[in-house]
């Protein structure tokens, strides 16, 4: 039995402080004949994921980002939670594990409800993680044994090639490389403006990525920063749009926008997102089985890199 969990975003502050895609007509017309899947490709290698698996594989990739842990550690907790629960938030496992880790209350990891927020979890794992000397260097199985300490600790190995392109992927090191195909429009939602100047969904989308990736300032364009913006005839004049910001334009920047761009692929299902355009290249859900696109912008006047979104993550949702 498994629970599909969204993000807690009090779980994400609280650990924040404490850890510092022949398409052609038939692609477009029967998307809905085709299951929801997501996939990551580098280096030839292709690993597919159900969208809950997805959704599960980028929070644990974004939480190596925010706590400052190299790529290496996300490989190495991907590897873990595939073999521990194959990427789902299970709710029962050998005796009182739990999770998308399978750790258990009984052995120290936390209360039941805590192993299961998806976040308290991984930020558990990245904990022990931290305490190994020299897990950088080490064979993936060896890393995560030291912290889970399983009764089968070479199973980690069958899953390294699979987290390692799951990790340069979602971690944004390897751009454009991860992508969703989803079906289902979600349900309209209100359109009624909040106080930060977004309906519901989008604001839920600026909270979130704020919480997962760090909380950044708001409302200017700071580095990091999450800025809100209405321009007539965009979706940022009906308040359903984000733009993230990446400055200045950097390779370092570069990569963290993309680990910011293909989470929010990743959780489109769950949150509504409609559009994600970075570096160049869009991704929409009208055209998911498309994967990641040339992004062409509309001509008018303005800073190029700005308009082809080189400076920032835009993302926008549905009605």
């Amino acid at each position: 039995m498994r629970a599909r969990t969204g993000v807690t975003l009090l779980g994400l502050a609280a650990a924040g402080v404490a850890a510092a895609v022949g398409y052609a007509v038939v692609q477009q017309v029967t998307p809905l004949l085709q299951p929801d899947q997501c996939t990551a490709t580098v280096g030839g290698r292709t690993v597919t994921l159900d969208v809950e698996q997805a959704e599960n594989a980028a929070l644990i990739a974004a939480v190596s980002i925010q706590r400052g842990m190299p790529a290496r550690a996300a490989t190495i907790a991907l590897a873990t939670a595939y073999q521990e629960s194959k990427l789902y938030n299970l709710e029962a496992g050998d005796r009182d594990s739990l999770g998308l880790f399978q750790q258990r209350p009984s052995q120290g990891w936390g209360s039941r409800s805590e192993i299961l927020d998806p976040s308290y979890s991984t930020n558990a794992f990245y904990d022990g993680l931290a305490k190994v000397d020299d897990y950088e260097s080490m064979r993936v199985t060896e890393a995560a044994q030291l912290v889970q300490r399983s009764a089968f600790p070479e199973a980690y190995a069958d899953h390294e090639a699979d987290a390692r392109v799951l990790a340069s992927a979602l971690t944004g090191n390897s751009p454009h490389a991860f992508s969703c195909r989803i079906g289902d429009e979600p349900a309209a939602a209100s359109a009624r403006l909040r106080d930060s100047g977004l309906t519901k969904r989008a604001d839920v989308v600026r909270r979130e990525v704020a919480a997962v990736f760090g909380d950044p300032p708001v409302g200017g364009f700071a580095p990091g920063g999450v800025t809100t913006g209405h321009m007539k005839g965009s979706a940022h004049y009906e308040g359903r749009a984000v733009d993230v910001f990446v400055r200045p334009v950097s390779a370092e920047n570069k990569i963290r926008g993309w680990a910011i761009a293909q989470y929010l692929v990743a959780q489109a299902d769950r949150l509504g997102v409609r559009t994600v355009i970075f570096d160049g290249r869009i991704w929409t859900a009208e055209k998911s089985g498309d994967g990641w696109r040339r992004y062409d912008p509309p001509e008018r006047s303005g800073d190029r890199a700005i308009l082809e979104h080189r400076d920032h993550v835009h993302v926008d949702v549905h009605e």
